[in-house]
Formats: C-alpha cells, sequence, structure tokens
C-alpha cells in the first residue's frame, strides 16, 4: 500500500526532495504520491513537518 499525503499538506515541498523514485508532485494545492511509482519506504513521511504522510 503506497503512503499517502493528507489534507493538512502545507505545500513545503520537503517530502518530494526526499523521495527516492520520484513519486510525488505537486496536486492541486497540496503534494500527491503516485500509489503505481510509490515504493513504500517512508522517507516522505519522516521529512514531513506537519505530520501529513501516512501510510495509506
Amino acid at each position: 500500500m503506497a503512503y499517502v499525503i493528507n489534507d493538512s499538506c502545507v505545500a513545503c515541498g520537503s517530502c518530494e526532495a526526499q523521495c527516492p523514485v520520484g513519486a510525488i508532485s505537486m496536486g492541486d494545492g497540496k503534494f500527491e504520491i503516485d500509489p503505481n511509482t510509490c515504493i513504500n519506504c517512508g522517507s516522505c513521511a519522516g521529512t514531513c513537518p506537519v505530520g501529513a504522510i501516512s501510510e495509506g
């Protein structure tokens, strides 16, 4: 199951920079994770300053 970004996202971009496979991109007002690209490593969740990322 891929990680997901909830509505608490403040669009800081820290997660996008940490993703080793480029699964994160800017969506409509917040970042989004492509579930088909995500390798479930959790790097993004560890860098989110507001805790907006969790396992889907």
